[in-house]
């Protein structure tokens, strides 16, 4: 496909026969069997991790209702929603390449990652906010945030996410407008993406500014322990338990940002300059590694978050005394049952 590797009629070619076909880059098998490996494995660990992570935090009446808890159940199931619209559309459209849908289909499809990711970002800010509030003024944290508000803010947070994602959609395409068409994404605006860019990038940074500050008041937090720990008292573990929760949430942010990165940069670049074929690739390779921060973020909470570890060792513990007892006691009285059914019914046959 000539006209797909030059790619000079890009803003075209979303509109002409082949609307798909130019931005379907893995031309290997090889290629197509590396990115649905690794959708497969990063998809299913990514769907079985974060429904673990909803149903410990949901079935325990003591981080439910803590708002941190709140916001990290956003970003769970954020996270959740992207790895099965991403690995599902992605892997249709580049490995099995689907070419039947419809341009209103595809921008629907491509609507459900861009509101699932944006929605992950704004959780990770929603998160910060709260670790912000919790060092910097922590003796009203409990009558800023409240469960109500925290709520509310979660309906702001996914409103926004859908609306953005919904533009193109409702109208912001290069077909609808007759502009120039996205190299990466087919029917999008490369102004779209552009604005979509910069709002990540404003997320990113009201992140970064926020968990600077959380950083440097934990610093002083644990300098002030050590110089007055026999005056602290209960105050201690408060201390303690926020500056482990504001360690634990970078380490969210460094995965997030090592992930994004990449495609970020290759975002931008294709808005200045035309991309080459193997650019296109390696983004697409790239796109996969969103799905890996997806995957990674729950590992972080089990391994650094006590709550849900603790909860998460009930849960396996009820599940291993449950199978202990299948094994136990059905047996044992469905043989027993089983052998005095066979008793009496002898004992009938003989009497017969």
């Amino acid at each position: 496909m000539d006209i797909c590797k030059t790619f000079e009629n890009a803003s075209k070619c979303s509109v002409n026969g082949m609307p798909m076909e130019c931005f379907m880059v893995l031309s290997t098998q090889a290629q197509k069997i590396s990115i649905a490996t690794l959708c497969g494995l990063f998809g299913t660990l990514c769907i079985f991790e974060n429904s673990v992570v909803l149903y410990l935090i949901f079935s325990s009446p003591g981080t439910r209702r803590k708002p941190s808890y709140i916001f990290i159940s956003s970003l769970a199931l954020a996270d959740l929603l992207a790895s099965i619209i991403f690995v599902s559309s992605f892997v249709n459209f580049h490995v099995l390449n689907g070419t039947d849908s419809s341009k209103e289909l595809f921008l629907l499809k491509l609507g459900g990652v861009n509101t699932s990711f944006t929605a992950s970002l704004s959780s990770l800010l929603l998160t910060a906010l709260d670790r912000y509030v919790s060092i910097s003024r922590p003796s009203e944290y409990k009558l800023l945030v409240t469960r109500k508000r925290a709520w509310a803010a979660l309906g702001v947070l996914w409103a926004m996410c859908v609306t953005t994602a919904s533009l193109p959609i409702l109208g912001w395409n290069c077909c609808t407008l007759n502009s120039t068409c996205s190299e990466l994404f087919p029917f999008v605006d490369d102004n779209y993406l552009s604005s979509w860019v910069c709002l990540v990038m404003a997320l990113l940074g009201c992140i970064v500014y926020a968990y600077a500050h959380v950083l440097w008041r934990a610093h002083q937090h644990v300098a002030y322990m050590g110089k007055h720990q026999a005056q602290v008292g209960k105050q201690n573990s408060r201390m303690r338990m926020d500056v482990m929760l504001a360690k634990t949430l970078v380490m969210v942010l460094t995965v997030l940002v090592l992930c994004w990165s990449p495609v970020l940069i290759l975002m931008i670049y294709s808005i200045f300059t035309k991309l080459t074929n193997h650019l296109r690739k390696v983004f697409a390779f790239c796109s996969t590694l969103c799905l890996l921060n997806s995957m990674v973020n729950p590992i972080i909470y089990a391994l650094r978050s006590k709550e849900l570890f603790s909860s998460l060792r009930a849960v396996f513990f009820r599940f291993k005394r449950r199978l202990r007892g299948m094994d136990d006691s059905p047996e044992g009285d469905s043989g027993h049952k089983s052998s005095v059914a066979e008793t009496v019914c002898e004992d009938d046959v003989h009497v017969t």
